[in-house]
């Protein structure tokens, strides 16, 4: 049995339908879940990472964790995981913990505690997702624009399906337990390429605005903490070389490149109509 953390997310909902089509058994667990949110024969539980104590019935009879970085007791979170039996995590964290620890202490957190918890582990550190463009959903559909600072910067972005593939490979193979992996797409894309990958996929235009960076914090500052708008736009607007390089990882793990945004684009372009 496999518990997935986040399961109605864009990676833990693709990473239930991969384990679940591998006949893997599942506990697919988040906050408001319910049977409708899991294909048939998955167990749904609704419960809180930011609740270490209501877990314990979702942890039962499982043998790995697919785990978030969300709450803020992660020792928590892995004491009942391991009171549960559980002997193996696999942590989704963020890429900028290995390269802006200051601004990304959250996931640091979490991974000093996976890596100091006494189980097997591997962790996942992701790029920035294709997902995130569903941002621009409603613009989209309703005015065809989209908006977005550092137009030109090209970053590596990543399918959330490709994060979900790499993480149902390690979960159910050893041969990656202590391993750090950087999740990365297969080439940078710019916003203003994105945003054109997405007409593409429409087959109408797409008119993109390019954001002040003031422009851009005033909007992620009504949903992020502040060091994360930071970090964030750091990345976004001035990124280190390892923050554009294309990582192997993902190669590694399955045996094929990574998905392009374009093609991302193209398999969820409902959304944009």
């Amino acid at each position: 049995m496999i518990v997935v953390t986040g399961a109605t997310g864009n990676v833990g909902r693709a990473l239930v339908r991969t384990l679940t089509e591998a006949q893997v058994p599942v506990t697919a667990v988040a906050r408001h879940i319910t049977d409708t949110d899991v294909p048939p024969g998955v167990r749904a539980v609704a419960a809180d990472l930011a609740d270490p104590d209501g877990l314990r019935g979702a942890f039962d009879g499982a043998e790995a964790l697919f785990l978030l970085v969300a709450g803020e007791d992660p020792q928590g979170v892995l004491g009942v995981a391991k009171a549960a039996g559980i002997r193996k995590v696999v942590l989704l964290s963020s890429q900028g913990a290995g390269t802006r620890p200051k601004a990304y202490r959250h996931p640091g957190l979490f991974e000093a505690a996976v890596r100091g918890s006494g189980l097997d582990w591997t962790i996942l550190r992701s790029g920035g997702m294709a997902g995130n463009a569903f941002a621009w959903a409603e613009s989209i559909r309703t005015r065809r624009e989209a908006a977005a600072p550092f137009g030109d910067v090209g970053l590596p972005f990543i399918d959330p399906e490709d994060v979900a593939a790499v993480a149902a490979a390690v979960l159910r193979q050893d041969a990656h337990l202590g391993a750090t992996y950087t999740l990365t797409g297969p080439a940078p894309t710019t916003p203003r390429e994105r945003a054109a990958a997405i007409a593409a996929a429409l087959g109408e235009p797409v008119r993109f605005t390019e954001q002040t960076r003031e422009e851009a914090h005033e909007l992620m500052a009504r949903f992020m903490p502040l060091p994360v708008v930071e970090g964030t736009l750091a990345i976004l607007g001035e990124p280190t070389d390892e923050e554009r390089r294309v990582s192997p990882d993902v190669t590694h793990v399955l045996g094929r490149a990574p998905g392009t945004f374009a093609a991302w684009a193209e398999r969820n372009v409902a959304a944009f109509r």
